[in-house]
């Protein structure tokens, strides 16, 4: 019996990543869940198993390079290269630039982009060497369009993902796999629904009347993008940003 294809995503208790996990795990891949949200990652795994689906979960704090080598030599041990790597794990805390302290900015690069090349270099040589695979990053239109006032440390890493992932796509490419981003605009998150550092639930419901597609997005939205740019449908596309804003950064508002 041949075994199922392997994704592995990083963040994948909540929020996008938990959607994209449900995504891969009904197109037929066995999902490794990570977070540092041990019980919320473990329910994603426990629910697409629920549902006949297959995944494992694994705590991963994105910070540790020692703990990132450490799950991905064990993951690829068990079952061989990964198929599709999601690098989705960030975080995003609302600070004026005055009280932005050096210890937050290095705390936020460490986590959503750091982190992203701490994944990426544990995982990349084996997918090299069967020479096939492809790799999506999480980055933001605060990193690709806009700025956002108060979350400077969060817009400059999120810009970076940009740069990580068309340095990746271009040593990569030679080796088959493919390297690309998705750019989400506003996306019913804790993370957006959060009052302290993004628009809370009142303003979720005002900056739907912005987008151009008349409603802020959902999680699935971003995952069925992400399942498309690891598809073989999108075989030849690489080193690429797709915004999935329902037009927020072409409208005029």
């Amino acid at each position: 019996m041949t075994q199922a294809r392997t994704m592995l995503v990083t963040g994948g208790g909540i929020g996008i990543g938990r959607a994209t996990a449900f995504a891969f795990a009904r197109a037929g891949y066995h999902v490794v869940v990570t977070d540092i949200l041990e019980a919320e990652g473990r329910a994603v795994a426990a629910a697409i198993a629920a549902e006949g689906g297959s995944a494992s979960f694994v705590s991963l704090d994105v910070r540790s390079s020692e703990r990132v080598d450490e799950v991905v030599a064990a993951v690829t041990a068990e079952r061989g290269a990964l198929d599709v790597l999601v690098l989705n794990a960030g975080i995003a805390h609302k600070v004026p630039l005055e009280q932005l302290s050096d210890a937050r900015w290095d705390d936020t690069l460490d986590i959503d982009l750091k982190g992203m090349f701490r994944v990426a270099r544990a995982a990349l040589p084996a997918m090299r060497a069967r020479r096939t695979g492809a790799v999506v990053c999480l980055t933001s239109l605060m990193g690709v369009a806009w700025g956002w006032s108060e979350h400077v440390h969060y817009s400059a890493a999120k810009a970076g993902v940009i740069g990580l992932m068309r340095g990746l796509a271009a040593e990569v490419a030679a080796d088959g796999v493919r390297v690309n981003a998705v750019s989400p605009g506003y996306v019913r998150t804790a993370q957006l629904l959060s009052e302290e550092h993004s628009l809370g639930p009142l303003g979720v419901e005002q900056a739907a009347g912005r987008v151009p597609l008349g409603r802020v997005g959902e999680p699935e939205d971003i995952a069925d993008v992400i399942l498309f740019l690891a598809s073989r449908q999108a075989r030849y596309v690489t080193g690429q940003v797709i915004v999935a804003d329902g037009g927020l950064a072409i409208s005029p508002q």
